[in-house]
C-alpha cells in the first residue's frame, strides 16, 4: 500500500501535475494540504475519473486540507474536534478517515508566523489540541497516522542553515516540544531515506533559486503509530516533483506499507 503526503499549494493550479503524479506514481491514498478552493470548488470529479474519493475540508482560497483515496474512503472526520479558532473562525487545517486498512489524518499546522504574534500562540494550541485529538487512536491496534505540512522542522537538520533561522518559527522549542508530545501519545516519526542529498528536504522557497541550490527545510512529516511503523517498507521524498514550471514549493513524501 502507497500513502503519501502533499502541499500541493492551489491544487486547482496544480491540478495537472497532480494526476499525473497519481498515475505515475500508484499512490494509494494521498494526503493534500494548501488546497486554497471552496468545498464547491474541489476537483472531485476529475478526481473520481482517475480513480478516486475525495474527502475535503475546504472554506476559500487559504487553507484547506483532503483524503483522496482509490482503498476506501469511510469514517471522515472534518476538522480537529477541539481544535482552537482563529480570528473567530475554525481553519479548515484537518480531516482524517479510515481508507482501506489504515486510520489516516491530513492535516496542516498553521505557520505561526513570527514568534510574537499571535498566530503563534495559535499554531502552539493548534498543536495541542492535535494531540489531544489524536491520544485515542495511537494506541490502537489499527494502523494509524497523522500526516501533512506541520510547519515544523523537528531537529536542526532539517533546515538548510539553522543559524539563518535563529529566534524564528518552525525551529522554536515550543513547536519541536509540540512534536515530542505526539510522540508521548505513542506515535513514531516515519523518516524519508534522502535520494540526492544527504538530508530530505520537503519544501523549498520559491525565491532566490532555492530548489536549485537545495536551500530547503523537512516540514512535511509522517507520524504513526506502532502498528503503522511496523508496516513501512520505504519512505522517500518525490523530489522530481518538485522540479519544472508551474510546480508546488512543496514536494510529495511518499510511505509504502507491507499492508
Amino acid at each position: 500500500m502507497r500513502i503519501a503526503t502533499w502541499n500541493v499549494n492551489s491544487i486547482t493550479a496544480r491540478l495537472p501535475r497532480l494526476l499525473a503524479w497519481l498515475e505515475s506514481s500508484g499512490t494509494d491514498v494521498l494526503c493534500i494540504q494548501e488546497t486554497k478552493c471552496t468545498a464547491e470548488q474541489f476537483p472531485a470529479e476529475a478526481l473520481r475519473e482517475a480513480g478516486y474519493e475525495s474527502a475535503v475540508n475546504a472554506t476559500g482560497r487559504w487553507n484547506g486540507v483532503a483524503l483522496l483515496s482509490r482503498v476506501g474512503l469511510t469514517d471522515v472526520v472534518t476538522g480537529l474536534p477541539g481544535g482552537p479558532e482563529y480570528e473567530g473562525v475554525q481553519e479548515p487545517r484537518a480531516i482524517s478517515a479510515t481508507c482501506g486498512p489504515v486510520r489516516l489524518w491530513s492535516v496542516y499546522v498553521p505557520n505561526g508566523r513570527e514568534v510574537e504574534h499571535d498566530h503563534y500562540t495559535y499554531k502552539l494550541a493548534w498543536l495541542e489540541a492535535l494531540r489531544k485529538a489524536v491520544a485515542p487512536d495511537a494506541p490502537g491496534p489499527l494502523p494509524f497516522a497523522v500526516l501533512g505540512d506541520f510547519n515544523v522542522a523537528p531537529t536542526d537538520e532539517d533546515v538548510w542553515d539553522p543559524a539563518l533561522f535563529e529566534g524564528a518559527t518552525h525551529v522554536t522549542p515550543a513547536e519541536r516540544a509540540a512534536l515530542t508530545a505526539l510522540e508521548g501519545e505513542g506515535l513514531g516519526e516515519v523518516l524519508p531515506r534522502p535520494l540526492k542529498y544527504d538530508r530530505a528536504y520537503t519544501f523549498w522557497d520559491y525565491r532566490e533559486l532555492r530548489f536549485p541550490k537545495n536551500k530547503g527545510m523537512r516540514i512535511d512529516l509522517t507520524y504513526g503509530n506502532a502498528a503503522f511503523t511496523a508496516a513501512v517498507k520505504d519512505s522517500y521524498v518525490d523530489r522530481e516533483e518538485r522540479k519544472g514550471k508551474g510546480a508546488s514549493d512543496h514536494a510529495p513524501v511518499v510511505v509504502d506499507l507491507d499492508l
